[in-house]
């Protein structure tokens, strides 16, 4: 066994991503801190005070003016639920109840908004593109005068598709209706500024930030209404109940902090792994379609679908090679339906449930792009090898085709 195929290389890291070193010694230092922040004595006041240091700081680099407009939460989940909760208690007491989401939304996003109309709200979601940018005209007719909140998530967690958020809460705050972003993929991993963009209601979650599970955020605009999920104490300035998990609050902002800061030189580092990725997989391996935008993705983001190959077969054996990909949102992985995502850009069936991603993140190297290009064109051969649906007619080693374009290795 070579060295080339002993290497681990994990390419998870939308599902989420390892804790950074850095951050676990912040956490660690700051576990002395074991008193509740809400007691009054000093060690209670020393943990009150690293909270709000802490929400400061948070609040300072998604570019939100206010600090006390940062709530601390469980995760990306929980954020979401809590926003689509808030609109079935402001829809009960009359007025506008119209929501208006998308297609390729997060499952917490879609099941709430699912919820919703069960309920009984007008709920809209919005078609895509081939490539899966909001259909723009689609929008501007969708939202009105009976339109209460418009939701869309920032950046895709399986195409890596960026939505221009500024643009559609245009849309939303001229028709009067709040605006919702699901920026769990986005932040630390590309510029977010919730003045910029003009949104209402804007999620995080650390632990695609190589920070703790189980620590999130949402940001609510000043004067905008928000109904508590959990109830008892007045923690979090009675906006979301129980002691605060101090440890991994602090352990949100350094992550945070440090993404912010390494952000420029992240995204050429990882644009030039997942351009140099594809460019590779396109040379070696034939019929194959890259999903998302071309340019506007994430800059780890490499979502590939395979003719005649089943994806789990494919995830199988990249695992077997010391490969870690997946097939879409983690949170829907053991299902066997294919990605709504993917549905929802126009592929069929079989061309979604052939797809692969990849999702590469700080840790990758130039040494895993050469493993994956090394075992990946092999996997692929040999899957197609073994359905009754691939006839071999091309061959993306060109050396080898005739003038007429026949392939003599396929012969």
């Amino acid at each position: 066994m070579t060295t080339m195929e002993r290497r681990f290389v994990y390419m998870d890291y939308n599902a989420t991503t390892p804790l950074r070193p850095e951050v676990k010694a912040e956490m660690i230092e700051d576990l002395e801190l074991y008193a509740n922040a809400s007691s009054l004595h000093e060690a209670g006041r020393r943990a009150r005070s690293r909270i709000e240091r802490s929400r400061s700081a948070v609040a300072e680099l998604i570019g939100a003016k206010d600090p006390e407009r940062v709530i601390f939460t469980s995760g990306g989940s929980e954020s979401n639920n809590t926003v689509f909760a808030t609109m079935f208690h402001l829809g009960r007491t009359g007025g506008r109840k119209g929501i208006v989401t998308t297609k390729i939304e997060h499952p917490c996003v879609l099941n709430a908004a699912k919820w919703l109309a069960e309920e009984g709200f007008p709920v809209t979601f919005l078609d895509v593109d081939e490539y899966g940018v909001v259909d723009m005209d689609q929008l501007k007719q969708a939202v009105g005068p009976e339109t209460l909140l418009v939701s869309v998530m920032a950046a895709n967690n399986e195409i890596g598709t960026v939505q221009d958020i500024k643009a559609i809460a245009a849309v939303a705050k001229a028709a009067g209706a709040y605006m919702h972003s699901d920026a769990t993929q986005s932040v630390g991993k590309i510029p977010v500024s919730v003045d910029d963009w003009g949104v209402d209601y804007m999620t995080m979650s650390c632990h695609k930030l190589y920070g703790p599970k189980g620590i999130g955020g949402l940001y609510v605009r000043k004067g905008i209404r928000l109904e508590p999920q959990l109830t008892g104490g007045a923690q979090e300035r009675k906006r979301r109940a129980g002691t605060e998990n101090v440890a991994y609050i602090i352990g949100m902002a350094k992550a945070l902090e440090l993404a912010i800061a390494e952000m420029p030189d992240e995204t050429r580092h990882l644009t030039t792994l997942r351009d140099r990725l594809i460019k590779g997989l396109f040379e070696r391996i034939p019929e194959i379609k890259l999903n998302g935008h071309p340019t506007k993705r994430l800059p780890g983001n490499v979502n590939i679908s395979y003719k005649y190959v089943e994806g789990e077969s494919l995830l199988l054996h990249l695992d077997m090679n010391g490969i870690a990909a997946s097939s879409g949102s983690a949170c829907t992985s053991g299902s066997l339906e294919p990605s709504h995502v993917l549905m929802a850009i126009g592929l069929n069936h079989e061309t979604a449930h052939g797809s692969v991603r990849m999702s590469l993140g700080k840790y990758n190297t130039e040494q895993d792009i050469d493993k994956v290009l090394e075992v990946y064109p092999g996997i692929v051969a040999k899957l197609r090898e073994m359905s009754p649906l691939y006839v071999k007619t091309t061959c993306a080693r060109k050396e080898f085709c005739d003038e007429s374009g026949t392939c003599s290795v396929n012969k």
